[in-house]
């Protein structure tokens, strides 16, 4: 068992209270003590957390260290205190009381295990926390009703929860896993691959690995620095099996990591920087898409702006993942089965390299754990000034290759850099021009080394240098 101050350290870290901790430094009402254990109680239970907390001796807001002068060996009405608690609570729990010193100031850690079968009652009351507020359970009847479900049947997973849409395919998958030198046996592989509910039904893992997962995927690209700026592109990448469009998005991730010419202190060769790190890039994308909240309907976000890019994720650390942990690459998988599947098709790896390759890179605050989603943050590296615009860097911006090119070239390569997998048809209805005068832009920037087919002309793509 961990100790009491790394617990207390483990909590401190988070920037906000959650709905399963608290934070206090003298602050004592025996009754109400009560009801904060039952709605801890509850609200760990809700969270998939084994334990609750409350803590005194630490400040709510800075959670900086203070100490406490709360005992928690006195007496309510000539009875001790964890007499008293536990007579009021139904049914029994074994929470406990434990008084530590750190910095040479006194705390007190209040352990409370999670709601078990049933909620955890104080005075026949059930309460819950709603944010950083305790509430009485009876005024929110359908979280009541969740709450007992939740007890008698587990928390909803990719695994058990039924997807809305029943009409799938497969064969994408199929194919995907052919090309990674697998083959899925066409009787077994639905099975295999945990696709059903108990009851037979296509549950949210099924849907997310089908031709359509009816779930949008999308990258946004800013002018500048914030949402407020204007919106200058938008790709969508979903409504597909979900291997796809991770693989396309990681594609557009080249296309947006500009090379660029860095000509200070050149003696014979200029020095090639990319816009940014593309390895922390990739880490971050697959850990949104595997550990992305799917059964909430909701998507990672990709937002990119004039000096970062965002990879945002829905939902928060897996219920037995601690922050200390997180950040040493102990990755404990919010949807496990997905997670094997990646592993198996070698898309990430158990090393839990990609948090330490990014916080190596730029720092724990590259990380922001919001209530509901994680967003990391991906800096870009500017050599040469530049315009706002992030999906149109032509000319003497990036480099003696891309310049003097005539304005029919360089259309062509900022179509290219918008979507690797434009043809040269759509390319010529795009930019309403002739087949002839496509095919000699696309041999021109083949010729300066600015752009290289990757693949089959079927089904390759290409790739802005």
């Amino acid at each position: 068992m961990r100790d009491a101050i790394h617990i207390i350290n483990e909590l401190r870290a988070y920037d906000l209270e959650r709905e399963w901790f608290e934070f206090k430094v003298n602050w004592y009402k025996a009754d109400e003590l009560g009801e904060y254990i039952s709605a801890l109680s509850n609200s760990a239970a809700w969270e998939g957390k084994q334990q609750g907390y409350f803590v005194w001796g630490i400040d709510d807001v800075t959670h900086e260290i203070k100490g406490t002068d709360f005992n928690c060996n006195q007496n309510v009405r000539n009875e001790p205190l964890k007499h008293y608690l536990a007579r009021r609570l139904s049914p029994d729990i074994n929470f406990m009381f434990e008084e530590i010193w750190s910095e040479d100031k006194k705390l007190v850690l209040l352990t409370i295990p999670a709601a078990k079968s049933v909620p955890t009652a104080y005075d026949r009351e059930r309460y819950i926390r709603i944010g950083s507020s305790k509430e009485n359970l009876r005024k929110y009847p359908e979280k009541e009703s969740y709450l007992f479900d939740l007890l008698r049947h587990g928390h909803p997973t990719m695994e058990n929860t039924p997807s809305d849409h029943q009409e799938l395919s497969f064969e994408k998958l199929m194919i995907y896993y052919g090309a990674k030198g697998l083959k899925l046996n066409p009787d077994t592989f639905k099975k295999n691959l945990s696709l059903y509910t108990e009851d037979g039904k296509y549950n949210i893992l099924a849907q997310l690995l089908s031709d359509d997962s009816h779930i949008p995927v999308r990258v946004a690209i800013f002018s500048g620095k914030s949402k407020a700026d204007q919106l200058y592109s938008v790709r969508e990448f979903g409504n597909q099996c979900l291997l796809y469009s991770l693989d396309e998005i990681l594609r557009y991730g080249d296309v947006l990591n500009i090379i660029q010419a860095d000509e200070t202190n050149r003696i014979v060769e200029r020095k090639e920087v990319p816009l940014f790190e593309n390895d922390a890039f990739r880490e971050a994308v697959v850990n949104a898409f595997v550990h992305n909240k799917w059964i909430g309907g909701n998507e990672p976000m990709i937002t990119v702006f004039s000096d970062r890019i965002e990879i945002l994720s829905r939902g928060s650390l897996a219920p037995e993942q601690t922050m200390e942990g997180f950040f040493a690459g102990e990755s404990v998988p919010v949807n496990r089965k997905l997670s094997e599947i990646f592993l198996q098709l070698h898309i990430s790896e158990k090393t839990g390299r990609g948090v330490p390759l990014i916080t190596e890179r730029y720092g724990r605050e590259a990380y922001e754990f919001r209530e509901n989603s994680i967003v990391v943050t991906i800096p870009f590296r500017w050599i040469n000034k530049v315009g706002d615009k992030v999906g149109d860097k032509v000319g003497d911006k990036v480099g003696d290759k891309n310049s003097h090119l005539t304005q029919t070239q360089a259309s062509i390569l900022t179509e290219i850099r918008n979507n690797p997998d434009i043809t040269k048809p759509e390319l010529a209805e795009k930019l309403k021009l002739g087949k002839t005068t496509v095919d000699k832009g696309i041999a021109v920037l083949k010729q300066r080394g600015v752009i290289e087919r990757v693949g089959s002309n079927k089904s390759g793509y290409w790739k802005a240098l």
